[in-house]
């Protein structure tokens, strides 16, 4: 069986229906190609639930400090509305897509992330946040793959005693492609590829060039999350990992059929 690649799709991308509808037309048609398993996100929309019910949005360097009364709204956006909604947009393309979260049968199991050091030089515990742990190739994401099914993984997940934890989609598409020895990464957000201070696209990243725009502050909190998992994909085993806009349908599609695209980022180890 072919490597498959894995796509990770910023929740900001799946709220529009055309778009949504666009996406499961893209999804349906590469997974005819290669196996495709597909992590998505969905901050936007947590966000707006967590405003309806009165609970304080809390975040540190752009990651979402997890209490209990915000990880309940958290699996029910994430695992109920927004994987429910995507699932159905690509089977109504003619896919094949199941929906799961990374606490399915080993998917993604993970543990309590360590308190984070925030960038003003407190120490704070995220709460109900996952990291994932190190685990053998996900054996349910492998058959689903080989019997022509898209996998469509929500970030939450579960530890081994059952515990529900939020995940960054990043880190949990990272690890997944790792696993999975993935042929590639895409990273899909809403701005073209990673910028430099000037705004442009750069087109190519390794080790030395991630750690200057990080230290310069050039990469925000949340492109920091995207480049780490990028380059624990590498290491992991995926052999290439590409960071791309995903409001262009062409350059998303090139993207996922492994073929060359402008303004896009590629990581290199």
């Amino acid at each position: 069986m072919k490597r498959p690649v894995v796509l990770k799709l910023g929740g900001e991308l799946l709220e529009r229906p055309d778009a949504l509808a666009a996406i499961g037309r893209l999804i349906t048609r590469a997974a005819k190609r290669r196996p495709l398993i597909v992590v998505h996100g969905g901050g936007r929309e947590i966000d707006a639930a967590l405003a309806q019910v009165g609970i304080p949005k809390q975040q540190v360097d752009g990651v979402r400090v997890t209490d209990p009364e915000t990880l309940d709204v958290v699996v029910s956006v994430l695992a109920g509305s927004i994987n429910t909604r995507f699932v159905a947009a690509i089977n109504a393309a003619g896919g094949k897509a199941v929906g799961l979260t990374g606490a399915d049968a080993g998917v993604a199991p993970v543990k309590k992330a360590a308190p984070h050091k925030a960038t003003v030089g407190d120490t704070v515990d995220l709460g109900w946040v996952g990291t994932p742990i190190n685990a053998g190739a996900p054996a349910l994401l492998s058959l689903l793959g080989a019997a022509g099914y898209v996998p469509v993984i929500a970030c939450v997940s579960a530890s081994r005693d059952g515990q529900l934890f939020n995940v960054n989609a990043d880190t949990l598409a990272g690890s997944v492609a790792a696993r999975v020895h993935a042929k590639r990464l895409v990273v899909a957000g809403t701005t073209a590829g990673v910028l430099d201070k000037n705004g442009r696209t750069i087109p190519r990243l390794n080790g030395a060039l991630i750690s200057a725009l990080v230290s310069s502050g050039t990469a925000n909190a949340g492109m920091v999350a995207k480049l780490t998992a990028c380059q624990k994909a590498l290491k992991g085993g995926a052999s290439s990992v590409v960071i791309v806009d995903g409001r262009s349908p062409a350059r998303l599609a090139r993207a996922v059929e492994l073929e060359k695209t402008s303004a896009t980022s590629i990581v290199v180890g």
